[in-house]
């Protein structure tokens, strides 16, 4: 089982803006070190808590600051921007990056990020299916291109203005042929979109704010989807993602890990709790979908959400998940807010150097 990170990231609101970002930088530049697979950063434009507006921009600062851990977007929110954008950016980035890039997609969920672009009444998911179209032909076509249709979203030509003998009206490919790994990020239960996924042969990681019961959920329709092109699904291109603070004792774990006013991790699901239930989406945290709204509370998200504890707790409670779920491919570790620097350092190194090399000798895909 590989390890990989994943920050959104969140911060409290007071704290300086460079600084929430200097910390980040070094959460995956300490990740790198440590030998965690890919590090996945999310952004969002309109929540004060969330400090990055532009993934791929973000992990741009940290190509020539790591070695060899793969920088993922996590995602890119393909509603926000031209798909043809996304497209030439990537490519360049790969390139950069030497093939370490991973691009991660989504349709983007915060309503206010599309109040603020202006598409707040539209249909997301079809903009997001309609420009990894886009994305996808760019990378794979011969200029001049021609994708979609006059009417479409994004209908994408340079067929008026190519001159190819000059090289105009054509978007660089990225590196990595035939093109990089696209992951996409699951956050409902019994998903239509990771059909999709399968049958495109994208990777899924399944959000860390999700249910181990609905995660589960996950691999069947993956599955599903790679059997209706006729490809196999392999259950180690499965990423799942876990809220996990893991330190030298057992009180220090539970105190950080989730009873203390000034937990991180207490602080994030505070957060995540508030936008999920003005969203609309609280059913995401019910154990049932007839729970009852109330029964939905801060302590019982925090029981069935955080993995925490000792080398040794942490390490049975990974175990079982991954027998509950059958296998899976990576673990990705959900970095928090380094309220105690120390701490959260510390956290990330026995994951590395004392968790996994426990789990992976009982792992279904070591």
């Amino acid at each position: 089982m590989r390890l990989g990170y994943f920050a959104m990231p969140m911060h409290p609101g007071d704290r300086a803006w460079q600084e929430t970002l200097r910390e980040d930088r070094q959460a995956v530049i300490l990740a790198d070190r440590l030998g965690y697979h890919d590090a996945f950063i999310g952004e969002h434009l309109t929540d004060r808590l969330e400090n990055i507006t532009n993934s791929m921009l973000f992990l741009a600062t940290l190509i020539s600051e790591t070695t060899s851990i793969r920088l993922a977007t996590g995602t890119t929110n393909l509603s926000h921007t031209h798909p043809a954008l996304i497209a030439a950016s990537a490519a360049m980035f790969d390139h950069l990056a030497n093939g370490r890039f991973i691009l991660g997609v989504s349709p983007g969920a915060l309503r206010s990020d599309a109040e603020l672009l202006g598409i707040l009444d539209e249909d997301r998911n079809a903009m997001f299916a309609e420009a990894i179209d886009v994305i996808t032909e760019l990378w794979s076509g011969k200029p001049p291109y021609n994708i979609g249709a006059p009417g479409d979203r994004f209908h994408v030509t340079t067929a008026r203005t190519a001159d190819l003998a000059q090289g105009i009206g054509a978007v660089r490919p990225p590196l990595q042929q035939p093109r990089p790994e696209i992951v996409g990020t699951v956050v409902a239960p019994y998903s239509k979109g990771i059909i999709a996924m399968g049958a495109r042969g994208f990777h899924p990681l399944s959000a860390n704010f999700l249910l181990p019961k609905w995660v589960a959920t996950h691999w069947p329709g993956y599955r599903d989807g790679a059997d209706s092109v006729g490809a196999v699904a392999d259950r180690a291109d499965w990423r799942v993602a876990r809220t996990i603070f893991v330190t030298d004792d057992e009180v220090t774990a539970r105190s950080y890990g989730r009873d203390a006013r000034t937990s991180p991790y207490r602080a994030y699901y505070t957060h995540m709790l508030h936008k999920l239930s003005t969203g609309g989406r609280i059913d995401l945290l019910k154990s049932d979908p007839g729970q009852p709204d109330e029964d939905v509370t801060l302590d019982s998200v925090l029981d069935q959400l955080v993995i925490c504890g000792t080398p040794a707790q942490v390490t049975e409670q990974i175990l079982a998940l991954d027998e509950q779920l059958g296998g899976f491919g990576e673990l990705v570790y959900a970095g928090m807010d380094w309220v105690d620097e120390g701490l959260s350092m510390r956290s990330l190194e026995l994951m590395a150097e004392a968790v996994m090399p426990a789990v992976n000798k009982h792992a279904r895909y070591p």
